[in-house]
């Protein structure tokens, strides 16, 4: 009766993190979601008037910043649902889904920004004159600046706090639309400053940081295929493991160890050698102790699976 008790206690204390993690997630997406929505209109705006194609391109970025707030907010509802039938190891895939998705959106907004550029500085090389920016574009590209540095600390802080990847990448691309506005604004602020003759440092600021946010998503990608492709942990964390588990007593040679990530929670998997000769019952409680340990370690929701093998002299 007592362990059925503390079983429902404990549901309903996991039920409630959730609950609370997708709270903090929602507030945090929508408070930058809030804020690409109105540098979006102002960007769009600003550029336009303001005949600055780093900034239309900038708003570009912004746009795709937006879409990727809302692609958060519809895949955390779904990973955070429990294990079912159709998935015995939860939901949690789909957040690692969502953080390529958002990679994809953040290669596919660089490289859009990077051919805008080239077209301009081809187009300056011909001898075509550019457009000069107004100053409304320059103090668009300064507030965005600031705002969205703001947003990535905030959002930053949240995602290791929550343990989430998808707020985690979010973050990233609010940082990289803070970094291509610094070039936005280095290439406007030098055409203002230098005259007509320098117009092309628009576009050329534009090329430069668009090649950094080519990074920044292949970055992204990269973690994100990885985990999908149920590719390992790194190796520091494999070997941490395997002294955690070999720390308990009567726990000898942890082996045949396979382990990768389930959304934001480990999945580990290995054999561990005890004398053949004890009792069952504390052979159990010993995996279980093995068990605990790593969850204290790795975290409640850690998806774990010891086999245990008798020692050859316990044979």
């Amino acid at each position: 009766m007592n362990g059925t008790l503390y079983l429902c206690s404990r549901l309903n204390q996991l039920i409630n993190l959730y609950m609370e993690r997708n709270r903090e997630i929602y507030q945090v997406t929508l408070i930058g979601g809030a804020i690409n929505v109105i540098l979006l209109v102002f960007k769009f705006v600003a550029g336009i008037v303001g005949h600055s194609a780093a900034m239309v391109a900038d708003a570009v970025h912004s746009l795709s910043d937006f879409v990727t707030d809302l692609i958060v907010l519809v895949f955390v509802r779904i990973s955070s649902q429990p294990e079912d039938k159709s998935h015995d190891y939860g939901h949690g895939k789909y957040e690692t889904l969502a953080m390529t998705i958002i990679g994809l959106a953040l290669l596919g907004a660089a490289v859009g920004i990077v051919y805008s550029g080239v077209v301009k500085i081809v187009a300056w090389t011909e001898g075509i004159q550019l457009e000069a920016p107004g100053s409304l574009a320059l103090w668009a590209a300064l507030l965005s600046v600031v705002l969205k540095e703001a947003i990535y600390h905030y959002s930053m802080a949240k995602a290791r706090q929550l343990q989430s990847q998808a707020v985690e990448a979010n973050a990233w691309h609010h940082r990289s639309d803070a970094l291509s506005s610094i070039g936005t604004a280095v290439g406007i602020g030098g055409a203002i400053l230098l005259g007509q003759r320098w117009a092309v440092l628009d576009p050329i600021a534009s090329v430069v940081v668009g090649l950094f946010i080519v990074k920044v998503s292949i970055d992204l990608l990269r973690n994100g295929i990885g985990d999908l492709t149920e590719q390992s942990l790194p190796d520091d964390v494999e070997e941490e493991i395997l002294q955690l588990a070999a720390s308990v007593t009567g726990v000898e040679k942890p082996h045949a160890l396979r382990t990768r990530r389930i959304g934001n929670h480990y999945a580990i998997e290995f054999h561990i050698l005890m004398d053949g000769n004890i009792p069952l019952r504390e052979a159990h409680d010993k995996a279980s102790e093995v068990e605990r340990l790593l969850r204290e370690h790795y975290g409640a929701e850690t998806h774990i699976s010891v086999h245990v093998e008798p020692t050859q002299e316990g044979v």
